[in-house]
């Protein structure tokens, strides 16, 4: 329990209570073979954290059930570490102290970055998807993504996605007829990703959380650098180009066809999400177990359903169950 920030000896003691429960506080420290005040404090720490509910009248103590303590700690650490996350994340005056090192300058054209350098650009789109917190958008006229294009791409897609990022990213029809970049999107789509299909685009438009844009300098020859943007003004006209085209393009799924009732497979994703499904009766239990947010894990139990042709959540295990899956 070292993980979810209970020491050695609180440990120790919650699993004491769960074991004799209704014992009493008084000389317990004798078991331990530890100063009275080091486990007094020890007792007064779980229960404050509610793992210890002292009963009414006496000195005894009671265990909370292993599932509402695991909970309870569990929901703690992660208000702790996004508290940590909020206050790494919040020092941005620190970019410009170090740009005043190097003696750089800011971008000219307030709020409009051009970089010419295609490694820099790399690294810098790599960036900006690492610490996305919402939302990716994307349209992205390639004909076929190279198999390194794809290794590199994979674990950045698939963290975004963990994390509860929404990716929406538009693909020209042309790049499906490539077997491993169709594979690529449809293992984006099973992950949590939308991906839709346009017959004809040729607009090249990256966008972060709604308040960062990137676009190539020259639409024709992506060789001669991009533009970054946080200009409100354009950063909401790109948003508006991007709805236009979201708007008129297809969802993959329709695009490359569902397989065959006894072909329809599940992703390892999806076949963990099923399993989860069957097995405990809140979503936010499930969320926690697989390690995905709340929002991600509901947006796989609705593939799920959809895959399986489901109308509910019973449906769909009983469909599990006559396949073998569960």
């Amino acid at each position: 329990m070292g993980l979810l920030g209970l020491n050695a000896m609180e440990e120790r003691v919650y699993r004491h209570f769960l074991r004799y429960p209704g014992t009493t506080a008084e000389d317990i420290h004798l078991l331990f073979d530890a100063p009275q005040q080091d486990v007094r404090a020890v007792l007064d720490h779980l229960i404050e954290l509610s793992l210890l509910r002292p009963s009414a009248g006496d000195d005894t103590l009671t265990a909370a059930d292993p599932e509402i303590a695991v909970g309870l700690l569990t929901d703690r650490r992660l208000s702790e570490l996004h508290h940590e996350l909020q206050q790494v994340t919040r020092p941005r005056h620190l970019v410009d102290e170090l740009r005043a090192e190097q003696g750089a300058r800011p971008p000219a054209g307030g709020g409009v970055e051009r970089m010419t350098d295609l490694a820099q650009i790399r690294h810098r789109i790599d960036d900006l998807a690492f610490f996305a917190r919402r939302e990716i958008l994307s349209v992205e006229p390639y004909q076929a993504l190279t198999p390194e294009n794809i290794e590199h791409a994979r674990p950045l897609d698939a963290r975004c996605l963990r994390r509860g990022v929404r990716i929406r990213n538009v693909v020209l029809r042309e790049a499906l007829d490539d077997p491993g970049t169709a594979a690529y999107l449809r293992e984006l789509g099973s992950l949590g990703a939308e991906i839709r299909v346009a017959p004809d685009i040729a607009e090249r438009v990256l966008v972060y959380d709604r308040h960062t844009a990137l676009v190539p300098t020259d639409p024709g020859d992506t060789s001669r650098g991009a533009l970054i943007a946080q200009e409100p003004g354009l950063v909401a006209g790109l948003l508006s180009l991007f709805e236009k085209i979201w708007e008129q393009a297809t969802d993959l799924d329709r695009v490359l066809g569902a397989p065959p009732e006894d072909e329809v497979t599940l992703s390892p994703v999806e076949l963990d999400v099923l399993r989860s499904m069957c097995r405990v009766t809140k979503d936010e239990i499930g969320a926690r177990e697989l390690g995905v947010s709340l929002r991600t894990y509901r947006r796989h139990v609705a593939d799920v359903l959809r895959v399986l042709d489901a109308s509910n959540r019973p449906h769909a295990a009983l469909l599990a169950r006559e396949r073998g899956w569960v």
